[in-house]
């Protein structure tokens, strides 16, 4: 009985061993100059300024991949021309368009490392801001990104407070401590509302002490008051109280505050808020 096999067998024992090798190396040595012809065929050299106005061309039809990789291709083929120099900022810039944030970061960290003292610098710091700002997520997730994107937005201003970059900055950062602040009531409720008094009393202290700026800072005052009294410390919910009262003794933050410290009683009027004054009254009462 002859198998499948048996036949492709008979025919492999006629051939010469070193013909087959010889049919093997005659293969590989195909496949290597077929790869070669390819490579030379990819990265054939170029005029830098015809691979920049074609990764231009990609960018302006929203072609982001392609003018990444075309960006890449002046840096690559022209490393010391002025080019290149602009090419890699534009590569930040591109990845940034694409939503490709961590490469946008390691892109313009990289132009920030090579030039230092180049005038667009200023751009390649907020770019890096920008990105970890597009990543901020919900109060209800790690805030890493957040607290990166608020050091990073700080320090465009630091560094460049003059610059168109640092007024857009400034507004990010509002934005920023904001949401950092949300995060730290968010927590704190979480605490308060299973009795966890002391640990909640930590999280709206901070959002005290770090956001004086944000719109929770009421809130934060209130539900201090709530934690102090719930934990027999009437003295010190007294003393938040008056914080609340001088900042913002038209919201309904203090006067749900006071119906808990003067149940009972009526409020009398009070003055108009005083914006700013937080610190002041706050760090002499703490």
């Amino acid at each position: 009985m002859v198998t499948p096999g048996g036949c492709w067998n008979e025919y492999m024992a006629k051939i010469p061993i070193w013909g087959m090798l010889i049919r093997a190396a005659a293969v590989i040595l195909l496949l290597g100059a077929v790869a070669c012809g390819t490579d030379r065929e990819q990265y054939v050299e170029r005029p830098v300024e015809e691979l920049y106005n074609t990764a231009m061309d990609h960018l302006q039809a929203n072609r982001l991949e392609q003018a990444a990789k075309a960006f890449d291709e002046v840096e690559r083929q022209h490393p010391y021309s002025v080019w290149a120099t602009r090419a890699q900022l534009m590569a930040a810039f591109v990845h940034y368009q694409a939503n490709r944030y961590d490469d946008s970061i390691l892109a313009a960290q990289r132009f920030i490392q090579l030039h230092p003292g180049m005038e667009e610098i200023a751009y390649a710091y907020y770019l890096v801001a920008a990105s970890y700002y597009e990543q901020i997520v919900d109060v209800e997730r790690d805030q890493n990104l957040t607290e990166r994107a608020l050091q990073s937005l700080n320090e465009v201003v630091r560094r460049f407070p003059q610059s168109e970059y640092a007024r857009d900055a400034r507004l990010k950062i509002d934005l920023t401590e904001d949401h950092l602040a949300g995060k730290e009531m968010a927590v704190g409720r979480y605490y308060l509302k299973r009795k966890q008094y002391l640990a909640a009393i930590n999280r709206f202290k901070a959002v005290v002490d770090r956001f004086q700026t944000t719109s929770h800072v009421p809130e934060a005052l209130h539900r201090l008051i709530e934690s102090y009294l719930a934990l027999g410390l009437s003295k010190e919910a007294e003393q938040v109280g008056a914080v609340l009262g001088f900042n913002y003794p038209g919201s309904e933050w203090y006067l749900d505050s006071y119906t808990l410290l003067r149940p009972g009683e009526v409020r009398r009027d009070q003055p108009a808020e005083r914006p700013g004054l937080v610190t002041r009254v706050w760090r002499s009462v703490f």
